[in-house]
């Protein structure tokens, strides 16, 4: 029997600590601590060659259940569509308009946060409605 395994979710991106506190907020994660030795993430950061400061950040489910998000520096902007991308929970068990209002309560929260909008899918009687959206660099994810 095949034993399962932890992951984390990993997102290319350019400005790391931006795209990672980002998400913080979108699902109630944290900043972990630092490693030993240091007071704090940029201290921390000052200590490394000057190539790779602001290189990566991450956040974790505070509780331990949900998989740490790590967030990586790369050179090149995003270029296509995500292949890969998060359903944020936020409707569950609402339908109709109940759910719609859910999804767009939430959207307008995240819109504060430097969210955009891209198009909300209404229920079609087999998939219930969902918002998809654009994080602060442009990944897509949906308000599901």
């Amino acid at each position: 029997m095949t034993s399962i395994r932890q992951f984390q979710v990993t997102f290319d991106c350019a400005d790391p600590e931006r795209v990672a506190r980002f998400w913080c907020e979108v699902l109630g994660y944290v900043v972990p601590p630092p490693p030993k030795g240091f007071a704090d993430w940029g201290e921390f950061d000052r200590s490394l060659p000057a190539e790779r400061q602001g290189s990566a950040f991450a956040c974790v489910d505070p509780s331990g259940v949900g998989p740490r998000l790590f967030f990586q520096r790369v050179p090149e902007g995003k270029a296509g569509k995500n292949r890969l991308h998060l359903d944020v929970r936020v409707g569950t068990g609402l339908v109709g308009d109940e759910r719609v209002a859910a999804l767009e309560a939430e959207c307008a929260r995240l819109v504060a946060l430097g969210a955009s909008p891209v198009q909300l899918l209404r229920a079609d009687g087999f998939d219930e409605s969902c918002l998809v959206m654009r994080d602060v660099e442009g990944n897509e994810f949906c308000l599901d």
